[in-house]
């Protein structure tokens, strides 16, 4: 798994704490869920077996999540790389390691309510123990990359490359356009070819409690991308995304 812990899209986290996971879950409505559900029932006990209540760690779903993790990437960065045929190995990823991240794996997981087969598996455990176990972030990323190893085994590595791809879809999109740095990303992309960008604000529309700022990438006296949003470092931003997305055709040679 991922080191860089990334921030996902519309879905949503896991709190730390709270009440377990609606038993009344969403699951049927991806293809991926689907799969988990319908794993043999001795395949998806062992995803669903924690180290607390395994007879010994090779039951546990350690194992699977360290297969699971690699069939993940293979199919997040197949996806980034046949959807973004422009973007730069750079580029690609680190939305990947957004993506792949403990923090929106774990969210994945929360969607797909995989912590109510961990409850089901759950043998003598205190249930304020339980509580914390099906909550904690590094527990549902480890049960999700488990279950992708399970159905990668189970049905083969499209079937699950198809799943995974589209279970994190929407996080491929937050990730390319919302949560990485562009600017910081333009800027060093440019430093490379000795070139240096800057930003300028060139107009403000909509009334004052509802202002757009449109701003302008300029590299080497062209503008190579605008940005509009409701605040000047978001348009920023987004002038600095177009520019990259330009770079990959054209990168302007200094004066």
């Amino acid at each position: 798994m991922s080191d860089e812990r990334g921030t996902p899209g519309h879905v949503q986290p896991p709190e730390q704490g709270g009440t377990r996971p609606d038993p009344q879950s969403a699951v049927k409505g991806c293809a991926l869920g689907r799969l988990i559900e319908s794993l043999p029932l001795a395949r998806r006990d062992h995803v669903f077996t924690h180290t607390s209540w395994a007879t010994d760690r090779g039951s546990s779903y350690e194992r699977l999540e360290f297969l699971g993790d690699s069939v993940l990437e293979l199919s997040i960065a197949r996806a980034l790389y046949d959807r973004f045929p422009d973007a730069s190995e750079g580029r690609l990823a680190k939305i990947r390691a957004h993506v792949v991240s403990r923090h929106s794996c774990a969210a994945v997981a929360k969607e797909l309510d995989l912590g109510r087969f961990l409850l089901e598996q759950a043998r003598d455990v205190p249930d304020a123990e339980l509580d914390r176990i099906v909550c904690s972030r590094n527990v549902l990323a480890a049960l999700l990359e488990a279950a992708i190893a399970a159905v990668y085994l189970e049905h083969g590595f499209e079937a699950a490359e198809s799943a995974v791809v589209e279970a994190f879809d929407s996080l491929i999109e937050f990730a390319r356009t919302g949560h990485i740095d562009n600017k910081t990303e333009l800027q060093e992309a440019l430093a490379r070819s000795g070139n240096q960008v800057q930003y300028s604000v060139v107009d403000v529309e909509g009334p004052p409690h509802d202002r757009q700022f449109v701003c302008v990438a300029v590299i080497a006296g062209e503008r190579v991308g605008t940005g509009r949003a409701s605040t000047k470092k978001a348009a920023e931003q987004g002038a600095a995304r177009q520019a990259l997305e330009a770079m990959a055709h054209v990168v302007p040679r200094p004066p």
